[in-house]
């Protein structure tokens, strides 16, 4: 597979990828829709604010608190995410509370690729039976989704590769996934320079942790940004380079496979991304050593370590917390 452009039809929904698309955004999303989004995308997409029949800035911090915050505001039957991970976790949020025929188009500006999944946080006080919710239109365009800056999209690069070494290791495996995964190891290798490369192995590390689940290396590192408040990209590039050998302990063939299409071991990878994101220790982040008892104590009780046997009880969790830290 190389980089190129695509139109890709799954299933419900339409992925266009490639650069310059864009360009195709408002024919896949007409006008009147509803956009949630920051200052800095609002300026790398001037046109999709000028078609938004609302616009609607979203604020750092909780996806459930923001999205429970702007439920009454936001209205319309698409509702359109341009940024980043926490902008499209929003309005899947929003969506999963409105119902049908409310949907979710995904443009995103990094390679958290949300765009792609249907994982995400609830809204405050959201019915406990509200769907979880994918995006029904992603439009990735390379100029956006690898436009951070350097550090910023290191860490993001780290999430996409977490996305790709997790799901071949959970039990909800299928050759599909497995092998979409592999080429997203692959293409985040690349991480020299390359944007178009890292958009699409983002997009399909996300394809193939939405197939597959996650366990044990998300886990940690949504539990890390939880209590101990430190970026959702940051988590994820200190915890990989420690939690990719516990998932080579449980998966060793499924692993040396993304070594062989990494080009090298994914600890290796995981951890020159750490080192480029600022993200080598936790210490340096802000994360205080009494903090780990606590990650790894609310870590245990989560239910996705399952899709990752054998099931890592609380010392081992608290092991790798402490590696990194």
């Amino acid at each position: 597979m190389t980089a190129g452009g695509f139109t890709w039809r799954d299933g419900e929904r339409v992925i266009r990828f490639g650069r310059g698309a864009l360009a195709d955004a408002p024919a896949l999303l007409g006008d009147g829709y509803a956009l949630l989004t920051t200052p800095r995308a609002r300026r790398a997409a001037p046109a999709l604010v000028d078609r938004a029949a609302g616009v609607h800035d979203v604020r750092p911090g909780d996806v459930g608190q923001i999205a429970a915050e702007l439920g009454d505001a936001v209205s319309g039957r698409l509702l359109v995410a341009l940024g980043g991970g926490r902008i499209v976790d929003v309005a899947k949020a929003l969506a999963a509370v409105a119902g049908p025929p409310v949907r979710v188009a995904a443009i995103p500006t990094t390679l958290s690729a949300a765009e792609m999944t249907s994982a995400h946080r609830q809204a405050d006080g959201a019915p406990p039976d509200a769907p979880q919710v994918r995006p029904a239109i992603v439009v990735n365009d390379p100029a956006l989704s690898a436009s951070q800056p350097p550090a910023e999209r290191a860490a993001s690069t780290a999430n996409a590769l977490a996305h790709a070494v997790e799901a071949p290791c959970s039990t909800r495996a299928s050759p599909v996934p497995v092998l979409a995964a592999e080429e997203a190891a692959r293409l985040l290798s690349r991480d020299h320079g390359d944007d178009d490369a890292l958009a699409l192995g983002a997009l399909l590390s996300g394809y193939a942790m939405d197939a597959a689940g996650y366990g044990l290396h998300h886990v940690l590192s949504q539990t890390l940004r939880a209590i101990a408040g430190i970026g959702h990209g940051a988590a994820n590039a200190a915890m990989l380079p420690h939690t990719a050998a516990g998932l080579r302990r449980r998966a060793p063939a499924a692993v040396a496979r993304l070594d062989a299409a990494a080009g090298r071991p994914v600890e290796a990878l995981a951890a020159e991304l750490a080192d480029r994101a600022g993200a080598t220790r936790l210490r340096d982040l802000g994360v205080e050593e009494a903090m780990l008892d606590t990650v790894a104590a609310a870590a245990a009780r989560r239910p996705e370590l399952a899709a990752t046997p054998p099931l890592a009880e609380r010392a081992e969790l608290r092991s790798l917390l402490a590696a990194a830290w």
